[in-house]
């Protein structure tokens, strides 16, 4: 077999791949050829430190014997099976495993491929579910969500998302929904203070709920962290508000941990911090431990029945997926949830936590740095121009991604959200390289704020 170039390679690469979120005119080759636990090598020998869990998705690390051997052992019984009418015993273990882990009540999963299409299922069963439940709702046809956050990019999950940079040119393919301020504590309302914030907040959804209700499907919500919206951090409490809240008047809750599930906030669910169960968990990414693509959504037995029926009567849920609940990414799940429990991972989370909060708060004091958020093992970092007044650098300024081209050149990767520099390192990550992780980005910062 001849191998191609280094040279075909990156011409290949610009010609024909298509990456996603990337001007491609301005496109640098990064061929990335093998890992092994959080460093990356690229096709040239050259190692990085994998700040971003290869998109918030790496959970032990890249090549964890467990998780490979567990695929490997899959593939010597089958690769792929069909979960339209038919089963797999791994896929059925997996599912299983789910349901004893989640929040209660959430006894049913619905397998897809996901992130994005996890949310679509939970927006068309919860759109569905109201004119088949015994007490049918028809105008219920409308979603309430937040500003500024990301659900994925099917047209569903668009339309309940509100990153606009991302979205607008869409908007004539959109259904309308009711969006509501994202919470926060730091780029408040006038007059807000941030001990205010929570009371603020939820003041808003109540007002929300109380106007719209009678034709809100569902509510959906990031648990905690709003993250493509650059780690917008909520104010402690508001999870547990909206649960009570939607549940008073009569809205389902959509819980999307597709990036904050599997222990990224110092649990395994989020929704767990504020003792909430949803109608519907959405959960990819670190589903597989980053390894396949598979995504599941959780919901209760209360909405299961309201699909239940006579074949005629077409109650089904009329979607599917041909690779959801594939037996190797169901394999790699379960193996993923056994090193969570063989290794302790839980266990050794807060002394991690706790020393990314060490840096975070020196680097807070930077002044161009105008605010610092963290949520267990998430954190952004926000540039701006004017730390007094919040004044942000003009986007096309590219701070924070020059602050992450300083990284990539010191074997760092991370990724920019505008001008915020997130922080999303594997679980498996060590102390000392969490240590060169923070070092790297606060010289990324003097560099590109100078």
């Amino acid at each position: 077999m001849v191998f191609p170039s280094r040279a075909e390679l990156d011409r290949w690469d610009r010609d024909h791949v298509w990456h996603a979120f990337t001007q491609m005119a301005e496109y640098e080759p990064l061929l990335i050829e093998r890992a092994h636990g959080c460093t990356l090598v690229d096709i040239d020998g050259r190692k990085y430190l994998d700040g971003t869990s290869s998109l918030w998705c790496n959970v032990h690390g890249h090549a964890h014997p467990r998780i490979d051997a567990a695929i490997r052992e899959q593939l010597g019984r089958v690769a792929h099976t069909t979960l339209l009418g038919a089963s797999n015993p791994t896929t059925v273990q997996l599912a299983r495993r789910l349901v004893e882990l989640a929040p209660e009540s959430l006894d049913r999963v619905f397998f897809s491929d996901d992130g994005a299409t996890a949310v679509e299922v939970a927006l068309k069963m919860a759109f569905q579910y109201w004119r088949q439940c015994s007490d049918p709702r028809p105008e219920k046809t409308s979603f309430l969500a937040l500003g500024e956050a990301y659900h994925g990019d099917t047209l569903g999950s668009v339309a309940v998302g509100g990153v606009e940079r991302f979205h607008a040119l869409f908007s004539p393919l959109l259904f309308d929904v009711v969006r509501l301020a994202a919470p926060q504590t730091y780029r408040l309302p006038r007059g807000v203070p941030a001990v205010d914030a929570l009371p603020y907040y939820l003041g808003q959804l109540e007002q929300a709920l109380q106007r719209h209700h009678r034709r809100l499907a569902a509510m959906i919500i990031e648990p905690l962290v709003e993250c493509a919206a650059g780690m917008l951090v909520h104010p402690q409490g508001y999870l547990r508000g909206a649960r009570e809240l939607t549940r008073r008047y009569g809205v389902l809750l959509i819980a999307d941990e597709v990036a904050v599930g599997f222990g990224r906030t110092g649990r395994m669910f989020a929704c767990e911090h504020e003792d909430v169960s949803p109608d519907f968990l959405c959960l990819a990414k670190g589903l597989s431990g980053g390894y396949l693509p598979l995504a599941a959504t959780l919901s209760t037995g209360e909405i299961w029945q309201a699909f239940l029926g006579r074949y005629e009567e077409s109650k089904q849920f009329y979607h599917g997926h041909t690779f959801g609940g594939n037996p190797l990414g169901a394999a790699a799940a379960l193996a993923s949830l056994e090193v969570f429990d063989e290794e302790r991972v839980l266990a050794g989370l807060p002394v991690k936590i706790a020393r990314l909060g060490e840096h975070l708060a020196r680097i807070a004091r930077h002044p161009q740095v105008g605010d610092v958020r963290q949520r267990g093992l998430i954190a952004g970092i926000e540039l701006v121009r004017d730390r007094a007044t919040g004044e942000p650098y003009p986007w096309a300024e590219q701070r924070g991604g020059r602050v992450c081209r300083h990284a990539r050149q010191q074997g760092v990767l991370v990724r920019p959200l505008g001008n915020v520099v997130v922080i999303f390192p594997p679980l498996a990550i060590s102390l000392d390289e969490l240590d060169r992780l923070c070092t790297v980005v606060e010289e990324g910062i003097g560099a590109a704020t100078e």
